[in-house]
């Protein structure tokens, strides 16, 4: 198939993986590769993290092959990153080269380099001229926007929603793999269904090796002593038989038991022929994303924004599904806590909050995807709140 045919340009992503060097980034994606092989729920969220790298090789490997339209988001952020970087001056190429090494070091992923270059997108869809000072120039902002004499600065930052939550999903994945393999021997010689009911008091995390593999112990040997309950202060585990009216399959029993312990539950199923061992989690109290958005507002406005003009703070909240994104914004729980961040003494050089989530990068519909492409929040105590010039950008979406 000729280049000219595909929906993407793979020579662009030729020249994005150059701007690190073909043998990094060989070794980042096997490196991907060898984490997702851990365990297949873990496995999933790595590849999941990682979609975007993962998007880009696939792609280059298979450019036959029609792409989804993540993969084209994916390779359309790619060509924007080589364009602009041809269009940089020296330090500016620079910048950005050490930017994607960052990208694709360790944890790290590309979301936030590429939420900056949506960002850019938004901004001069919107008509404004946009120019890159964290690249070019090394302001503590990233982007200056401007429509005639009016100007704005924006931030462009990432937070992950684990910063919120005591149970993390990493490490629920990684915990939930770890007793599925305990349960290929179990399960066998306890045939029948089981309900697993965990209140985690002090949460669980994925850099905590010690506390999952206690974690893990402490369900085998409930299981082996044929135990109901097992109850300390880290965790209160409760073993039950699992009741259903009638036979479901994995995904329609998952939605049950989503109904029964809510949308902050951490659920996983495994089963054995027609043996089924479910686990259900709850935190030691409510999941607080929004509230970790407004600490981390309050953490970057002072450092980011300078002050000499309208400040933008667009954040994008990570490690979301399509569910708990729809809920933050249904229960106006991110509306709440931006609006509480506007209101204080750290908030006076913002002129808005904006916040996004895979959901508007990868293009989904509403109301999955915030319309627009982002929440918004004015500020309406700023000095330039109805500047009409900034409108656009500023104006609250909901």
């Amino acid at each position: 198939m000729q280049a000219q045919n595909l929906p993407f340009n793979p020579a662009a992503l030729d020249a994005f993986v150059a701007l690190v060097g073909e043998p990094v980034w060989r070794v980042r994606i096997a490196d991907i590769v060898g984490r997702a092989a851990s365990g297949p729920r873990l496995g999933q969220e790595v590849r999941q993290r990682h979609g975007l790298e993962l998007a880009i090789e696939r792609l280059r490997r298979t450019p036959a092959r029609p792409p989804t339209e993540a993969e084209l988001r994916a390779a359309q952020l790619a060509n924007y990153t080589v364009a602009l970087y041809r269009r940089l001056g020296v330090r500016g190429k620079a910048r950005l080269r050490q930017r994607i090494a960052l990208a694709l070091t360790g944890d790290e992923t590309l979301l936030p380099l590429f939420h900056l270059l949506r960002n850019a997108e938004l901004q001069q869809g919107r008509g404004f001229e946009v120019s890159f000072a964290g690249l070019d120039s090394g302001a503590p902002f990233d982007l200056l926007i401007s429509r005639g004499s009016v100007q704005a600065e924006v931030v462009c930052d990432v937070i992950s929603a684990e910063e919120g939550r005591l149970v993390h999903r990493r490490a629920w994945s990684h915990l939930t793999d770890l007793v599925a393999a305990d349960l290929r021997d179990w399960l066998p010689g306890n045939p029948g269904r089981y309900l697993l009911k965990l209140t985690v008091a002090q949460g669980l995390r994925l850099g905590e090796a010690g506390a999952l593999e206690d974690m893990r112990l402490r369900i085998s040997r409930l299981l082996h002593n044929k135990g109901r309950r097992d109850d300390n202060g880290a965790a209160v585990l409760r073993l039950d038989p699992l009741i259903l009216a009638h036979p479901v399959d994995e995904p329609s029993l998952l939605n049950l038991l989503r109904a029964d312990f809510g949308p902050e539950a951490h659920l996983a199923v495994t089963t054995n022929g027609a043996s089924i061992f479910a686990m259900a989690a709850r935190a030691g109290r409510v999941d607080e994303v929004a509230v970790a958005v407004r600490e981390r507002l309050a953490a970057i406005a002072p450092d980011r924004l300078t002050g000499q003009r309208p400040g933008i703070l667009a954040m994008f909240v990570e490690d979301t599904d399509r569910r708990e994104w729809r809920g933050l914004r249904d229960r106006l729980e991110l509306e709440g806590e931006a609006r509480q961040f506007l209101a204080g003494t750290a908030a006076r050089p913002v002129i808005a909050v904006t916040c996004a989530s895979r959901c508007e990068m990868f293009g989904m519909p509403v109301p999955h995807a915030a319309e627009d492409g982002e929440l918004r929040f004015r500020n309406p105590a700023h000095p330039a709140a109805k500047a009409a010039a900034l409108a656009p950008a500023v104006l609250s979406s909901v």
